[in-house]
C-alpha cells in the first residue's frame, strides 16, 4: 500500500497531469489516498511524482 499526498498545484499544468492527478482521486492541496501497489497506480504516480509526497505504508 502507497499513501499518496498532493504537495503541489496542478493550475499550471497540462491536461494530460491534471487528468492523471484526478485519476489517482487528488483534488485539493494536502488531500491523501491510500492506494495498492499496482503497476497501473505506479505508473501514474511516476508521472507525476513531483507533485506528490509517497509513503509506503503497511496495511
Amino acid at each position: 500500500m502507497v499513501k499518496i499526498t498532493l504537495i503541489k498545484s496542478v493550475s499550471n499544468e497540462n491536461k494530460g497531469i491534471k487528468a492523471t492527478v484526478a485519476a489517482l482521486g487528488l483534488k485539493k492541496i494536502r488531500q491523501s489516498k491510500v492506494l495498492e501497489e499496482t503497476p497501473a497506480n505506479m505508473g501514474q504516480i511516476n508521472k507525476v511524482s513531483y507533485l506528490l509526497s509517497v509513503e509506503k505504508i503497511d496495511a
